[in-house]
């Protein structure tokens, strides 16, 4: 059944008091702010400061008299005002740039009167900068003289600070104010923005460009504050409750979060808006993202137009799942699941007010019969925006009722981005249930039948529902979300991994990496076999999923990656020593088109791609990779490497690894490294292993051709002693092991002891003495020349020829 978006009008605004006036200033002042009462029946409407007489209007809907209030040039108008959420009576507070705030109230009698009058800031010298209201709270945010003492950025940029007090109605004309609470010290200008149950804490344009990209959002009912960096994709949680005492110094608080400093550019939000899944924020290009309360930030959608300058209203908000943005004179609805536009309507003015709905508990009839949808407020009248069926449509039958409520169910329960329809539950062999009541309406499965086949998912599903319970509740909220993960992520891995599912999968991992990674250890059946190595025992389904890529045409979108991918790159972040492992197991998996074996880029490579750029990844991660994929371009690489660094017994080892099915491998790296032993000595000492590399087909000639290939040359004629400070040459007597050995004969090449082993194998004998002849006496006069060379009391045997 398809839905229609509408807009229809409640009211002209006639039955509200002073109703001309409210027209006035709404069709007069596009700047005006606009607050709704809790019970929906009280309007405020303050201008800014210095715009013409009256500067506040309190309308109400019926014949209860307004309140308008003005001040005169000279005097300061105040700088916010808001209702206090007292159910007994309507109070609103005026706070102004001072310190001064001011709580009215209507009474038992006609009129509006001043109940309270008190200073938020007695010290003095301090000026408030924003103010909020939350749960009875009224939060501001003041700014202070700047103390003397080290900052992170210039002295006036940590000047601030965010304090609170406590609102209560005592009586018929009294108000209970609590004590100051200090939430943060020396924290940057701040704007305050609150939803029923959360403080957003947002850069505003006088705020240190240096933390201009973090906000905060403090959870009262939790006692948690989060920080978040939403460029970054950073959030980190702290414990904030001031009733145990709890403060904050911002500058303390972020220099122990790690990443979030990382220079950026300040957010560039035109709008934001806060909602009870979190914070809405509109930028300049159009797009709408929402913060939520977890730190967890995403895409909701763009619109059809960006906002043009800060000059640009905008309103944003939320009912039923579905995203209203008022721009200008255009209302866009936009599924808040898949971003998909809905409805697009023009509207008659560009003066439009979306208005907050009344608090749960505190409406009247009149606002029962719009609730779930939202108000717009302009001087044309009070609208209602929301879903409606078209009449005359027949009314479904009992299947497809199942059907759209089985859609509802599993769009709440899971976290996939896109919408979930009918005809999707129909085809889709992953969601059983409704298959099966179906085929119980329509008399084909009997209930017990039903029950047999489902016990277990209906056992799992009731286990989820409980844990959802327990999240709500607020009660272990930490293993909460990683029980919740882990169930996510298991059921994705039941399923196709493709589209929505693997973006979800992303999701997941991005927001709770060791909760997800724990689920897939599982899936998996991973573990150490106590050598470095890891061993799986889980079937060859599970890995056909984990290794499969994307198929051609089905490219994942920008940021989104495949399971491999997604695996390799939580293990860097949380285990790096286990990803060369890991990807080694995974090569040994699989079959054709897998991902291992098939025509695609071979795993290792994709594996490098996680770790980045050639210049920001980790060395030593990129050789485990690369010596551990077995390809031979890979294996060579990652041995010249280990050559440039000088790493030579691992270079060595990284040769002496491969077994006798790579020869021309290991022949390769014999050459590589016999290079190195002929230009420098430093490969001396690893003799040894170099002689146990070398192939046991080379010949002597061809080693020495070798050598003479890469002998540095000789810039001077050679002298039988190498100059002081100088590298010794090469010499005959450290090739002689080589040169034996490649010229044995049925040798056995066994394991090498020492530099001498070839003497102790030698069997030959050493060679004949030589046969002794008579000693001839050198004659003087005909041999001058041997004369003088003979040593002194020693004669030579030579033959005279003269």
């Amino acid at each position: 059944m398809k839905r229609m978006g509408t807009l229809r009008q409640l009211s002209d605004l006639s039955h509200f008091s002073g109703a001309a006036r409210l027209r006035e200033l709404l069709a007069a002042d596009p700047a005006v702010k606009v607050r709704c009462s809790p019970d929906g029946r009280h309007l405020l409407l303050l201008r800014s400061p210095g715009a013409p007489c009256p500067q506040l209007l309190v309308a109400v809907r019926g014949s209860d008299a307004e309140l308008e209030r003005a001040w005169p040039a000279g005097h300061p108008s105040p700088l916010d005002a808001f209702f206090l959420p007292w159910p007994a009576r309507p109070a609103l507070v005026l706070v102004w740039e001072s310190g001064l705030a001011e709580v009215w109230g209507a009474g038992v009698g006609p009129g509006w009167r001043l109940l309270r009058s008190t200073e938020l800031c007695p010290a003095g010298g301090a000026c408030v900068v924003a103010v909020a209201v939350l749960r009875g709270r009224l939060v501001w945010c003041e700014e202070r003289q700047a103390g003397a003492e080290g900052q992170l950025g210039p002295p006036a940029a940590f000047s601030h600070c965010v304090c609170f007090r406590t609102l209560e109605p005592n009586g018929e004309g009294g108000t209970n104010l609590g004590r100051t609470h200090v939430l943060l010290h020396h924290c940057p200008s701040f704007g305050l923005l609150a939803s029923r149950k959360d403080l957003f804490l947002v850069p505003t344009a006088t705020t240190w460009p240096g933390v201009g990209h973090i906000l905060l959002t403090w959870s009262p009912g939790k006692g948690k504050v989060m920080v978040v960096a939403p460029c970054l994709g950073l959030s980190h949680c702290k414990s904030l409750n001031p009733v145990r005492g709890d403060t904050w110094d911002f500058r303390t608080l972020l220099r122990g979060l790690p990443g979030l400093l990382s220079p950026m550019k300040p957010l560039t939000v035109h709008t934001w808006a806060p909602t009870p899944q979190g914070l809405l924020l509109l930028d300049f290009r159009g797009t709408v993202s929402l913060v939520q309360t977890h730190g967890g930030t995403r895409t909701v959608g763009t619109l059809q137009e960006a906002p043009v300058g800060l000059a640009g209203s905008a309103a944003l908000g939320t009912f039923h799942g579905t995203l209203a943005c008022v721009l200008g004179s255009t209302l866009e609805l936009l599924d808040m699941g898949s971003g998909q536009l809905l409805e697009r309507k023009v509207l008659s003015t560009d003066r439009v007010h979306l208005l907050a709905p009344p608090a749960p508990g505190m409406e009247d009839e009149e606002e029962l019969e719009t609730r779930g949808g939202l108000r717009l407020l302009s001087a044309l009248g009070l609208f209602r925006v929301g879903w409606e069926a078209p009449r005359g449509l027949e009314v479904p039958s009992a299947e497809d009722l199942v059907f759209e409520e089985a859609c509802e169910y599993y769009q709440r329960r899971s976290l996939r981005g896109a919408q979930l329809t009918p005809e999707e539950l129909k085809h889709n062999s992953i969601f059983r249930a409704p298959q099966a009541l179906a085929s119980i309406l329509q008399g084909h499965v009997s209930p017990s039948t039903l029950v047999t086949t489902l016990r277990a998912e209906l056992r799992d599903y009731r286990a989820l529902d409980q844990l959802k319970a327990h999240l709500v509740a607020g009660d272990d909220e930490e293993a909460g979300w990683t029980e919740l993960a882990e169930h996510e992520v298991a059921r994705l891995l039941r399923t196709e991994l493709m589209g929505d599912q693997l973006v979800q999968l992303n999701t997941v991992f991005q927001a709770l990496p060791t909760a997800a990674w724990g689920a897939v250890l599982r899936a998996l059946q991973l573990q150490p076999d106590g050598n470095g190595r890891l061993r799986s025992h889980a079937p060859p389904d599970v890995w056909k999923k984990v290794l499969g890529g994307t198929s051609a045409g089905k490219e994942p979108p920008n940021g989104i990656l495949p399971l491999f991918e997604l695996l390799c790159q939580c293990l860097c972040r949380l285990e790096p020593r286990w990803l060369p492992p890991f990807v080694e197991l995974a090569q040994q998996q699989g079959g054709p088109g897998w991902g291992a074996g098939g025509p695609g880029l071979p795993l290792y490579r994709r594996a490098l791609a996680v770790l980045g750029e050639e210049e920001t990844r980790s060395e030593a991660l990129e050789l485990e990779l690369l010596l551990g994929s077995g390809r031979p371009k890979a294996v060579l690489q990652a041995v010249g490497q280990l050559v440039q660094k000088e790493q030579w017994q691992r270079a060595l080892e990284a040769g002496l690894a491969l077994g006798p099915s790579s020869p021309l491998l290991r022949s390769e790296i014999f050459k590589l490294l016999l290079a190195e032993f002929a230009r420098h000595r430093r490969l001396d000492a690893y003799l040894p292993h170099l002689r146990r590399l070398c192939p046991p087909d080379l010949t002597p000639a061809e080693l020495l051709l070798l050598i003479r290939t890469h002998l540095p040359d000789e810039l001077e004629p050679p002298t039988p002693f190498p100059k002081p400070g100088t590298e010794p040459p090469l010499t005959v007597g450290l090739l002689r092991a080589l040169l034996e050995q490649t010229g044995a004969q049925g040798r056995p090449l066994g394991p090498v002891l020492s530099l001498y082993e070839d003497i102790l194998c030698d069997p030959g004998t050493p060679p004949p003495t030589p046969p002794r002849g008579p000693m001839t006496t050198l004659q003087t006069s005909d041999h001058p020349v041997l004369e003088a060379w003979a040593p002194s009391g020693q004669g030579l045997c030579v033959t005279d020829t003269g």
